[in-house]
């Protein structure tokens, strides 16, 4: 194993990170690279606060909310304050020409995976609960989430299938999924301009680790494309070329389902609703995502109806939710090990599975460990009754993270398999400091 050439990583470090990513009310992800206010990483982002500074573990939370649609929509990205070293900014996202959209703050017309519901069951067990304020704070962001998943199961299920749909890849969480290969191969790019020469990403990490000017396009095309339609849901479902049904999505959003239910007798409010929304959400992921001869879950792409076949790590997704069988479970277990781990000395989940022909070690979402999804994995694994992978999972997650520091992704190679066995993509990063300290700190399951 090479020698890091980073200080050792641990709680001080951590703590460090996520004080100096605070922005007076919210963090960002990363300083150098993504200097806004992201939603799931808000979420993420919380958990860590919660042992820091609890107080703004709270600010962080309602910072993100400030943002929310009228609709309900949480959006990806607050563009709280100008920064001109991100693209695509407010500029090109035109968020105030939409009825919906909140006053006073510039935002993305988009979503990211619905987490706040477990992170707020998840502060239960944190330093946070402890607060006086925090039972005033649970009553009012409560209905504020409540809103949002109605807003996905208003506007995104059309069927009523239980499963809603991403309409843009950077919805999933996971942007550059080699599982979106085949929709974006469908698309028709000749009206789509080239953004080239405006990306800020690959001025600040290595472009090669980066999605291609291609795929850019594709991604811009989309936002133009709902700009066009003024963020109308109804016509994007009817217009866009990218509608999925993506499983990480949707089993975080059974999980928050859950979540929400527990949440919800605690406040006295009703549960009907959400409890038929898990309910059907749980038998969707089983009855359309789940593949037997693999022994795997995928995403659906409604607009070619086929099941989009590529191994990632958010297949994991349904153990966390509880939606997955013992037996299922035990298929993906042994998955895990078989096809998500190229020998004995590999780390953790990687984002894409070493025996697809897309996996690649240090290109973003297509083959590096992410500390969330293998955050997610572990309270899936545990969840499912399979303690001890769990353990070599987050065992491996953290041993990357204390050798190399907090950065956005990692090479799951050892050097013994050609791998630089070495952190990449953005340094600092909130979320990677955020779950180390609730890895080391809470040992409740989730």
């Amino acid at each position: 194993m090479s020698t890091p050439s980073v200080p050792a990583f641990g709680l001080s470090a951590a703590r460090a990170i996520l004080r100096g990513n605070w922005r007076d009310g919210f963090t960002v992800p990363s300083p150098r690279l993504y200097p806004f206010q992201w939603n799931w990483d808000s979420g993420f982002i919380a958990l860590g606060l919660a042992y820091t500074e609890p107080g703004r573990a709270l600010a962080e939370i309602r910072s993100m909310f400030a943002g929310q649609w009228a609709t309900g929509l949480l959006p990806s990205i607050n563009f709280h304050r100008p920064d001109a070293n991100y693209f695509p900014g407010p500029e090109v996202w035109r968020s105030s020409e939409a009825a919906a959209a909140p006053a006073g703050i510039a935002t993305t017309g988009i979503t990211q995976p619905p987490v706040f519901a477990f992170v707020l069951e998840r502060l239960l067990t944190t330093p946070v609960a402890q607060l006086p304020e925090w039972p005033a704070f649970l009553a009012e962001i409560y209905p504020k989430v409540l809103a949002f998943h109605r807003y996905l199961y208003t506007k995104r299920d059309p069927e009523g299938e239980g499963l809603v749909y991403i309409q843009h890849n950077w919805e999933s969480g996971t942007d550059n999924s080699p599982a979106w290969d085949a929709v974006f191969a469908a698309m028709d790019l000749r009206g789509c301009r080239d953004v080239s020469q405006l990306r800020r990403d690959i001025r600040n990490v290595d472009a090669s680790h980066r999605p291609t000017h291609e795929q850019y396009k594709a991604y811009i095309g989309l936002v133009d494309l709902f700009v066009r339609l003024g963020y109308d849901d109804t016509a994007i479902a009817r217009e866009s070329p990218f509608l999925v049904q993506d499983v990480l999505f949707n089993s975080l959003l059974a999980r928050s389902n859950q979540s929400l239910l527990r949440l919800g007798d605690r406040l006295g409010f009703p549960s009907a609703e959400v409890a038929d929304w898990n309910r059907r959400t749980l038998a969707a992921i089983n009855r359309k995502l789940w593949d037997e001869e693999a022994g795997h879950y995928f995403s659906f792409d409604l607009r070619g109806q086929r099941l989009l076949r590529i191994r990632t790590s958010s297949g994991f997704g349904p153990l966390f939710a509880g939606a997955a069988s013992p037996a299922q479970a035990n298929r993906l277990a042994a998955g895990l090990t078989a096809e998500f781990r190229g020998g004995p000395d590999w780390s953790g989940c990687p984002s894409t599975a070493p025996s697809e022909a897309a996996f690649n070690p240090v290109k973003y979402w297509r083959g590096p460990i992410w500390i969330n999804l293998n955050w997610l994995i572990y309270h899936g694994l545990f969840r499912s009754g399979h303690g001890a992978l769990a353990e070599r999972v987050k065992a491996d997650a953290i041993a990357l993270m204390e050798r190399w520091g907090g950065f956005e992704y990692f090479d799951p190679r050892p050097v013994t398999a050609g791998g630089a066995d070495q952190g990449l993509g953005a340094d600092n990063f909130s979320w990677t400091a955020a779950l180390y300290l609730d890895f080391a700190l809470n040992a409740a399951p989730l």
